[in-house]
């Protein structure tokens, strides 16, 4: 009797199966744990993050500071200008690059002793000649995170030394500056180089600097960036790496086994979340004459992309953006969550005809050439340092 109820059951059961609706199950990326008090992973091109671990709690990042002094002198400095060391700078605590006092060196040379030997020196040179002062430069750094949007940040020196309490960032800002960053092309070449020579004005010799980044010859495809260690701060790595034409950048603050972390977190996400093209510039969009302006690839892991949906708003023939020869803006989605706007044109419009630039297709760095924004960035930065130096006159009293 009993087996006899229990074959109905099993049969109610199957019946049931059959007739229910049937319902797609997401298959999610495996968890995965690093050694990290805070971590991030995140795509360069999208600006994903793909996993983080207290990601926005602000902590302690000793020499990933410099990733924030290298960008801003690199974009604001005069790369063929020569900084000249200063009591303040020659002999700093820490790491070094061995300077010596009222030694000058081109500054495109002295950020390659910054950024891969991490010169405590070095930092705090380039500060005072980018920004007049350390404490001009500082306000500079705190104002280039608020317009990254970098909101758990705050900087209160260009090296990362445990001075004060307030020195701080967190996991996804830290890689949120780093994406930024290496879409530069005179950063990107910095921090993938193993090995630099750099003229030495005080020896019959070269300095020989070799990149404290083992990643570089640890994992295929790294490419950056930044080693950090202050006894405050342990253990902090910022690495890159580009597989398949997708660039991701992992983050690490306190980690006491942060290289395999870091080769771990970076194969995490090249094998659940490649780079896939959701759109080619010059695709037709569908129920319109326009096309993409644009070609857009998003990282999605398994199952994702029939999550992702296509909304068109077309721009009224009256406004400027139409008179510019835009016709509409397609809208995609994941999950509902707006990820990506991307202008759409007349297929013969003359911008349609230009070819687009590969992503991750990195020149080598060119010569500094001034420009208008340079000139306007310069001009803001002088008003800066007198501001700092009329400051500093008086607080000295």
């Amino acid at each position: 009797m009993k087996t006899k109820s229990q074959f109905i059951i099993i049969c109610c059961a199957l019946i049931g199966l059959l007739i229910a609706p049937w319902t797609y199950v997401e298959a999610a990326p495996p968890s995965i744990h690093t050694n990290a008090v805070g971590a991030s992973l995140v795509d360069v091109e999208s600006g994903r993050v793909l996993y983080s671990e207290k990601g926005d709690t602000p902590m302690r990042i000793a020499s990933l500071t410099k990733i924030m002094t290298a960008i801003i002198a690199i974009e604001q400095g005069n790369l063929t200008s020569m900084v000249k060391v200063s009591k303040n700078a020659f002999g700093k605590e820490g790491s070094s690059i061995y300077l010596k006092l009222g030694e000058e060196m081109r500054l495109h040379d002295m950020l390659y002793g910054l950024m891969m030997r991490s010169g405590n020196d070095a930092a705090t040179a380039i500060a005072e000649h980018i920004g007049g002062s350390v404490e001009g430069f500082v306000y500079l750094m705190n104002e280039k995170a608020k317009m990254l949007g970098m909101d758990h940040s705050h900087f209160t020196n260009p090296s990362g030394l445990d001075e004060g309490e307030g020195h701080r960032s967190s996991p996804n800002d830290m890689a949120k500056l780093t994406a930024y960053a290496l879409k530069n092309s005179v950063f990107a070449d910095i921090v993938s180089t193993k090995l630099k020579k750099v003229p030495n004005p005080n020896e019959a010799w070269d300095y020989s600097w070799l990149n404290k980044n083992k990643m570089l010859s640890m994992f295929e495809g790294a490419d950056g960036v930044k080693t950090g260690y202050t006894k405050l701060a342990k253990r902090c790595l910022v690495s890159s790496a580009t597989r398949n034409g997708q660039q991701l950048v992992v983050v690490t603050l306190n980690d006491g086994d942060d290289w395999a972390d870091h080769a771990k977190l970076l194969q995490y996400g090249f094998n659940n979340f490649p780079l896939q093209t959701l759109v080619k510039k010059g695709d037709a969009i569908e129920g319109t004459p326009w096309v993409a302006s644009r070609t857009f690839k998003y990282p999605l892991a398994e199952g994702e992309y029939a999550s992702i949906t296509h909304q068109v708003s077309l721009v009224d023939p009256m406004t400027t953006e139409y008179r510019l020869a835009e016709r509409g803006a397609l809208r995609i989605s994941l999950n509902n969550n707006l990820i990506q706007t991307i202008p759409i044109y007349d297929p013969a419009n003359p911008l349609m005809q230009v070819p687009e630039k590969a992503t991750f297709s990195y020149q080598s760095s060119s010569p500094y050439k001034e420009t208008l924004l340079t000139k306007y960035s310069y001009i803001c930065r002088m008003l800066v340092q007198g501001l700092f130096n009329i400051s500093g006159s008086i607080w000295a009293d």
